[in-house]
């Protein structure tokens, strides 16, 4: 009878509870989809549920051990996930609320389907004229993160992607050829683009500034890397601050068509 009596007393302020708590629980889920991270993330899920079953069975002992990890391992947690948490910040800190249409489209981890398909096809045909011409080129794909915040430093666009314009960017005497281009919803949105650039000392010096560029990026956010080495020719995929391996084009073309859905 007093569960009948607690779903009757179920408020408005309960339903948002449990909504807001599934939002977390989905952003966080999909924040780390992809990422070595989610194994972790699961498995603190099925550690939780442990505790909590054993609390309520009233298993004395192995509810004092899990409750003990859980304590102290907040602190662990900051560590592992450090990476994680500064992206959801940073998803957080670049919605913008100020412009035109309403809060929960601008939530970005909320992006639904209606979102215009990228052209792969022209994306990786580009950079494989651009390897044979040895052309350097960085190209960023968004993903659920925004890049809104990098638009200014740079030229903002608002083209549509094709193979022809791509290289015609990336062409050594066009003004535009320096820095990154961005790319979301098949729209390059901004040319000439300045990011953050990786220190770590462990990238090999054969590595050069694009390089760091794409690394930094893709370590702050879930956006996806295409590099274009000047020097050698060699077109480099990198997500989650990671060179990516593939075995040609096709497998290349693949990847960033998983990555993007």
């Amino acid at each position: 009878m007093d569960v009948f009596k607690e779903i009757l007393n179920f408020s408005i302020v309960d339903f948002a509870d449990v909504f807001l708590v599934a939002l977390l629980l989905y952003s966080s889920y999909k924040l780390l989809k992809g990422t070595v991270a989610i194994n972790i993330f699961i498995g603190i899920i099925l550690i939780y549920f442990t505790w909590r079953i054993t609390d309520f069975l009233n298993m004395k002992l192995l509810s004092i051990i899990i409750d003990g990890f859980m304590s102290v391992g907040i602190i662990a947690l900051i560590v592992v996930f450090q990476p994680e948490i500064r992206k959801f910040l940073l998803m957080i800190g670049s919605t913008n609320i100020s412009k035109k249409g309403s809060f929960i489209k601008k939530i970005n981890f909320l992006k639904t389907q209606e979102n215009i398909a990228t052209d792969i096809n022209a994306i990786v045909n580009a950079s494989q004229n651009m390897s044979e011409s040895k052309t350097g080129a960085l190209i960023i794909i968004e993903r659920n993160n925004s890049l809104n915040f990098l638009l200014d430093t740079g030229d903002q666009m608002n083209i549509s992607v094709t193979q022809p314009i791509l290289e015609s960017i990336f062409f050594k005497n066009s003004p535009l050829h320096d820095g990154a281009i961005i790319i979301a919803n098949n729209t390059i949105k901004a040319t000439r683009v300045v990011l953050p650039i990786n220190n770590d000392n462990q990238i090999p010096n054969r590595f050069g500034l694009r390089h760091k560029a794409a690394i930094g990026i893709t370590e702050k956010t879930d956006a996806l890397a295409i590099v274009v080495s000047e020097e050698t020719g060699h077109i480099s995929y990198i997500k989650n601050g990671e060179f990516i391996s593939y075995d040609n084009q096709n497998k290349l073309s693949d990847l960033i068509q998983e990555d993007l859905n």
